[in-house]
């Protein structure tokens, strides 16, 4: 119960005041609690099922037959009048519906975590207010009372902490009563006693305690953390190296530019047609020159 003097508090000071709006309560699963003249007429929080969950998941309600009541509402979230009209549902059942969804929300404050509590001016009438509001003091008192009474359990567990799985691989259906049957049929491991209450479309209180009792009956188990896997030598005994990346290809070199060619050097005094032929006049060069130019006929 973290954060459970906290939320006392704000809500024995709503109560004094005599306000009426909203506590916003944050934290896990947190939540919001609706206040008329002081006294608590409804409370909303993701860690319980609402009044209409609880309608819908106990089979009492089809989904097609309430989405048809929603839209004759005009889309309202609890069309409570509608339910009473078409005879759904009769009036007072509608407000113990309201009141045992307002009071397994106040449980799932208490047993969660408090983070803060924030006020506000609320925004019009809350979905599914009873008409007599309820003392705040007196919900957190029982909701205190019942988490303490779970602690007190040989298996204590948490609604939102342990994940049931069925222990047995068989087991007699005709001895378990109907929620036990159904919790056996759900629970894989993976649903906390919070996930298991929305699908059966019952409280979460209830279904927590539930399924502490079955614990304790050895009907559930809560599976450990998975052992790690034992990695195996190769024959020889030395263990397989992982094959290291391959090195990155090489940069490709980059081609030299050739060297220019040497130039003839030029002497000076010389012209270009003796440096081209090689040698002063009169050798051997510039007597080929002079024949190539002036050819003679024998």
């Amino acid at each position: 119960m973290s954060g459970y003097e906290l939320l006392a508090r704000e809500l024995a000071a709503c109560g004094r005041e005599g306000f009426t709006g909203e506590v916003r309560v944050s934290g896990s699963p947190g939540g919001t609690v609706h206040l008329r003249g002081g006294l608590v007429v409804a409370v909303e929080s993701p860690g319980a099922p609402g009044p209409d969950a609880l309608l819908l998941r106990s089979g009492r309600i089809g989904g097609e037959e309430w989405a048809d009541l929603v839209r004759e509402s005009g889309g309202s979230r609890w069309p409570a009048a509608q339910l009473i009209a078409q005879g759904r549902t009769g009036a007072a059942q509608l407000r113990v519906v309201c009141v045992m969804a307002l009071q397994d929300a106040v449980f799932a404050l208490v047993a969660g975590i408090v983070d803060d509590c924030e006020r506000g001016p609320g925004d019009g009438s809350p979905p599914a207010a009873i008409p007599v509001g309820e003392p705040p003091t007196r919900l957190l008192q029982d909701a205190a009372r019942k988490v303490n009474a779970l602690l007190a359990l040989p298996c204590p567990v948490r609604p939102e902490r342990e994940r049931p799985a069925p222990a047995l691989p068989s087991y007699d259906a005709t001895r378990l009563g109907p929620l036990q049957r159904e919790l056996l049929l759900h629970a894989d491991g993976r649903r906390t006693s919070r996930d298991l209450a929305f699908l059966t479309g019952r409280g979460v209180y209830t279904v927590t305690v539930e399924v502490a009792r079955m614990l304790g009956e050895g009907l559930l188990e809560c599976p450990r953390t998975p052992a790690p896997i034992p990695v195996r030598l190769p024959p020889g005994g030395q263990p397989v190296r992982p094959r290291e990346p391959a090195p990155p290809p090489p940069a490709p070199a980059q081609a030299r530019p050739p060297e220019p060619a040497a130039l003839p050097r030029r002497r000076p005094g010389a012209s270009g047609i003796t440096e081209a032929i090689g040698g002063e006049r009169g050798g051997t060069g510039w007597k080929e020159f002079f024949r190539l130019r002036n050819p003679t006929t024998k």
